[in-house]
Formats: C-alpha cells, sequence, structure tokens
C-alpha cells in the first residue's frame, strides 16, 4: 500500500533561507528523510500567503526524496487562530478528498500548523472522516545536519488498546454496579434495563420515564442516575425528590414553580419553587400522573424552554434541570381519558423504562435479601445472619406463589428489618422466619384468610351485553367471571396479571402480563377501567 502524508505547512517550523536551511530541523522535509520509510505522496495544506514557502518546502523535498509525490493544497481561512474558520476549510476539503483506503495508508501529520490547526486535524481522524491515524514528528535530541529526528504513529481506534478497553470496561460495570447499589442481580431482562438506563444517564439530559407498581424502587434508581451524572461532573445541582400526589390545589403551583408574595391567601412571602431549586440538577416527580391538568401545562413549558411564570408573577424565571419522572399508573389510558396531556407524555417519553415488580424477579430474591439484612446489620451496630434452616424457609416462602409481593421492595425491605430486629444474639432462626411468613400472609391474603369480607359474585350483566352474554360459551363464561374477580381484587392491570400468570411468566423471555390480560379482555370488548371501577 501507498503512504499518504496529510499536514499543514508550518509557517516557522518548516522556513529558512539558503544552505543554512539544511541545519535545521524541519517536521515536513524531515518526513521523507528516514531511510526506512517512504511516503509516496505528501498534500501539503497552506495559506495561499505562504505559497512561496511551500514551493520551496516541495523542491527541497524533490531533492531528498524523488520518489515523493508533493500536491501544493491552498486552503483559505481569515484566521489560521480561529477554531470556526479552520475547522470549516479543513472539513471541506476532507469531505471533498478522494480516500482509497483500500490502496493506501492515510497518516495525518500534526506537529506543524496552528494549535487550531493540529486539534482540527486530530478531530478529523477521531470523527473517521479522515480514515488514517496520527503522526507526531519531533526533531532529534542533539541537533545535528541531516538528521530527521524521529515520528511517532498513535491510532485513535481505541478498540486496539486492549488495556484502555479494559480500562473502559471497568468504568462501565462499575456504574452498572452503582445503579444497582452493588446487588448482584440474576435477572436477565431487568439487568438489560439498567445497562440501557445506565448509557442513557450517562450520554443524555433528555426527560426520563419511569413506570412501575409502587415499591419497584423508581425514586431510588433516579436518586442513583443522579449520583453516577454527579460523579461523572455531569450535573451540579441539586437531586430535588417530589410526590406529586401530596400536591393539590393552589400548593401544587406554588410548590413545584414559586409565587410571588401576595398571589393567593397564606402567600406572606416569596417562594422559589422546587424547579428552581433543581437548577443544573435532576427533578424527580414521582406519581407525576396525579399532577392537576394547569400544572402540566405549566411543566411541559419548563421543560421545553426551561423557563416558566411562578404564581401571581409576570416576569419569567428560568432553571436548567433534567426531569425524571414516576409512575404506577399507564398514562396512555390517562392520555386517552384526558386525565393527562398528550403533548406533555410525549415529551417525558422519549426514555421509558417498566421496572418490574418484585414477584417478576424472584432470581434476584436472595441477594435482595443479603443486601438489605447486611444493612440492618450496619444500621444495628452487630452481625445479624440466617442460619441454614432459616434462609431456606425464608426464600422457599419468598419464591412461592404465597408470596405476592404487593408492596415490592417496601415489604421486603420491612420484612428484613423486623427479622433483623428480632433476632437473638444476631441470629434469625427458623422461629422468626415462621412468624415472619404468617405476618406477611396475613397482610397479602387477609381476605383468603376471613380478615376482610369476600368479594361478591360477578355478574357480568353490567359488562356486556345480552345479545354478547347469550353467544359465550359456558366454559369461556366462567374463566371471564373468574379474571374478572382477580381484576376486582388487584389495584393495577400489572398486578392482576402476575396474580393470573404467575406459572406460564417464568416460562417466557419476555415478560409483560399487563399486555397479555389487556389483551384477553379486549376479546369480550373490555377494557381494564371498565372491569375495575364496575
Amino acid at each position: 500500500m501507498k503512504t499518504v502524508v496529510i499536514g499543514f505547512l508550518g509557517s516557522q517550523l518548516d522556513s529558512g533561507q539558503g544552505a543554512g536551511r539544511w541545519e535545521k530541523w524541519r517536521p515536513t522535509v524531515s518526513l521523507v528523510q528516514h531511510e526506512d520509510t517512504v511516503i509516496d505522496r505528501l498534500e501539503l495544506l497552506h495559506a495561499p500567503q505562504h505559497t512561496s514557502l511551500a514551493q520551496m518546502v516541495r523542491e527541497d523535498i524533490a531533492s531528498v526524496s524523488p520518489e515523493t509525490e508533493v500536491r501544493l493544497v491552498a486552503i483559505q481561512m481569515r484566521d489560521a487562530w480561529d477554531f470556526g474558520d479552520v475547522y470549516g476549510a479543513l472539513y471541506d476539503w476532507v469531505r471533498g478528498y478522494r480516500f482509497e483506503p483500500d490502496k493506501e495508508r492515510y497518516w495525518a501529520h500534526i506537529t506543524t500548523g496552528t494549535h487550531v490547526a493540529q486539534i482540527c486535524m486530530f478531530l478529523m481522524v477521531e470523527s473517521r472522516f479522515l480514515p488514517g491515524v496520527l503522526l507526531q514528528t519531533s526533531p532529534p535530541r542533539k541537533q545535528k545536519q541531516g538528521q530527521p529526528g524521529s515520528f511517532t504513529l498513535i491510532d485513535l481506534d481505541l478498540s486496539r488498546y486492549d488495556a484502555l478497553a479494559q480500562r473502559f470496561a471497568q468504568t462501565h460495570h462499575e456504574a452498572l454496579a452503582f445503579l444497582k447499589s452493588g446487588i448482584a442481580t440474576r435477572n436477565r431482562p431487568f439487568n438489560r434495563l439498567i445497562e440501557e438506563i445506565e448509557r442513557v444517564a450517562i450520554r443524555s439530559r433528555a426527560p426520563i420515564l419511569l413506570t412501575g407498581p409502587t415499591g419497584a424502587g423508581k425514586s431510588h434508581l433516579a436518586r442513583r442516575m443522579y449520583e453516577l451524572k454527579k460523579s461523572q461532573h455531569q450535573v451540579q445541582g441539586d437531586f430535588v425528590d417530589v410526590n406529586c400526589a401530596t400536591l393539590r390545589g393552589d400548593q401544587a403551583a406554588s410548590t413545584l414553580f414559586g409565587h410571588r408574595k401576595g398571589a393567593f391567601t397564606g402567600a406572606l412571602a416569596d417562594r422559589a419553587g422546587l424547579l428552581r431549586t433543581a437548577h443544573e440538577g435532576v427533578l424527580f416527580l414521582d406519581e407525576i400522573g396525579e399532577l392537576g391538568l394547569d400544572e402540566q401545562a405549566m411543566l411541559l413549558k419548563a421543560v421545553e424552554e426551561k423557563r416558566f411564570l411562578p404564581m401571581g408573577s409576570d416576569r419569567e424565571v428560568s432553571s436548567d434541570f433534567q426531569l425524571i419522572a414516576g409512575t404506577n399508573r399507564d398514562l396512555r389510558i390517562d392520555v386517552a381519558q384526558g386525565r393527562f396531556r398528550e403533548d406533555l407524555f410525549a415529551r417525558i417519553n422519549l426514555w421509558s423504562y417498566s421496572l418490574p415488580g418484585l414477584a417478576q424477579r424472584q432470581e434476584d430474591l436472595e441477594p435482595n435479601i443479603d443486601f438489605l439484612l447486611a444493612r440492618e446489620s450496619a444500621q444495628l451496630g452487630r452481625a445479624v445472619r440466617f442460619s441454614k434452616e432459616a434462609k431456606t424457609l425464608y426464600l422457599d416462602f419468598a419464591q412461592s406463589d404465597e408470596a405476592v409481593w404487593s408492596g415490592n421492595f417496601r415489604d421486603l425491605g420491612a420484612s428484613i428489618t423486623r427479622l433483623a430486629t428480632l433476632a437473638e444474639g444476631g441470629r434469625i432462626s427458623t422461629v422468626l422466619v415462621e412468624a415472619e411468613r404468617e405476618r406477611l400472609r396475613w397482610l397479602w391474603h387477609g381476605a383468603a384468610r376471613g380478615d376482610a369480607a369476600p368479594m361478591p359474585a360477578v355478574d357480568l350483566q353490567p359488562l356486556l351485553a345480552p345479545a354478547q352474554l347469550e353467544d359465550i360459551d359456558l366454559f369461556d363464561r366462567i374463566q371471564l367471571e373468574a379474571v374478572v374477580q382477580v381484576c376486582r381484587q388487584s389495584r393495577t392491570l400489572s398486578e392482576a396479571g402476575r396474580k393470573l400468570f404467575h406459572r406460564s411468566r417464568t416460562q417466557r423471555s419476555v415478560v409483560n402480563d399487563a399486555d397479555r390480560l389487556r389483551k384477553y379482555l379486549q376479546k369480550f370488548g373490555l377494557s381494564w377501567n371498565a372491569v375495575a371501577q364496575a
């Protein structure tokens, strides 16, 4: 293959008059003075005012290396120290150049030219607009006539550097572990989810939507994403956590957007609002679906324009924050029913992730139990451990069909706290586990134990038209009645789906219980809201 060098003329380093110019080291001329290296072609870029110098350098190269073809390329730049001018001129030339990487190798000379020109040449190679490597030349240690000095080739393809690749891989692994709080989770869909969230958290400042049942860890994950961004100097501000379900009326707008003194009864002083508190940081709006439509409109403007009006003010204020939203509701249904603004949903739904409940991640129960027990031990100031029999007993129950984990990690965390607190001598026994099992059974299955009134028999008449009821087989009718009853005993579509498909779901690579249940109901022309509210 032919070797082609592309570089700027050095208006100072390559200059010189008379025979004396051969006594100094000239970077461009030195390229062809290495006996073991042949330069087939040199693309010598220069400003028009330096044409004479460029011609002299070409003649000197011809006298030393007749086999080297030197092409003079005059590039017009208003200011050689202006990044925009230099980059634009170099970009235009590179984009118009006919590269033939299957026949030629390209070296980009970065020793000559202004520092701006050298940076621009680096960027051309790094972006692969110029398909080659960097060439750095250096003078001889002791200046001697005819000495070419040395040169180094620098390949910017990081995949070629095993040590660097290992360091990047280690950084990536550490970031994933950080997002998971160091818990060695085993659920493959969840691990893939966290891998994508890690990339998005580092690379993007766009809004992120976290969905999932209560207690699935949305707030915790949002805070870890913020701390990861902070560790990489991507945010300077605070993490502001707001539960929108606690905001009502004027309080909602005032809390989020602030107010001026006298804006409403009780507004005795100016208030900045939490959006301004989150400036240059991260704002986490949990249960965003609980916001009123007026607040949703104000939030949309704040997210898109980074500006908004505090209550009672006629002057806009600004705040540059990243929004992470959380919800346990299906906002698509809320949009369809007019409870949530479609334009706001579209804006926050660029990156949307559904966090599975604990019952959907049975493989992760053991590592989470170990993590929570270690945390409780640290808080109690003493080591607490399961006996072998007690841990087996607890895990068997935790992974059984009885354990619905309706409160997800909140239920698990509370359970481990009780066990650790009651452990005599730091040892959790089978007796404690058996008592905890009964406590959890009462919590989840009170109705089945007679602690609550039984659900009334399901009447399908309010849900289906008479003609539709007559066309349904007895088999399908009994099945539909059972499904409707489970739906009415569940708080969300996802929870009902988990109960109905608790066995078959473990055999599927992609788990979407809510979608399976939604499609089943649609066969009869039913929706979740119609069934749950009837």
